[in-house]
């Protein structure tokens, strides 16, 4: 079976648990090891700066719990951590200067999401 993640450590910023561990198994099954999911925007910045060293990657829903996520896109950013944001919206729903990162419209598609966050394209 191809796991094009294999060992990568993703985490998974989700404020819907079960959509959280629903990515969760998605990524797993691309053979990443899943971290989470962080549902809080101050958790989430928390847990990125505690643990820098060994993420690989991330999944980060846009809106949590009605805050936007784009502090914890700027640490990841300022880190080259990979990310990938997840909506329920169109690319025109964020602001302008994240629409250039990239994006899975939710309910993600896992062949999606999985090349989003390998770099490669679908």
């Amino acid at each position: 079976m191809l796991e094009p993640l294999k060992g990568r450590q993703i985490l998974v910023v989700e404020d819907d648990y079960l959509v959280g561990l629903s990515l969760i198994q998605m990524l797993e099954k691309a053979g990443a090891v899943g971290l989470g999911p962080v549902g809080h925007l101050d958790e989430a910045v928390a847990y990125v700066e505690q643990h820098v060293a060994t993420i690989d990657g991330v999944v980060l829903d846009v809106n949590l719990h009605g805050h936007r996520s784009y502090p914890v896109a700027d640490l990841l950013a300022e880190r080259g951590i990979c990310f990938v944001f997840t909506t329920g919206y169109d690319a025109g729903a964020l602001d302008e200067r994240y629409r250039a990162y990239p994006r899975c419209q939710k309910p993600c598609q896992s062949n999606v999401l999985i090349a989003a966050l390998s770099g490669t394209r679908n």
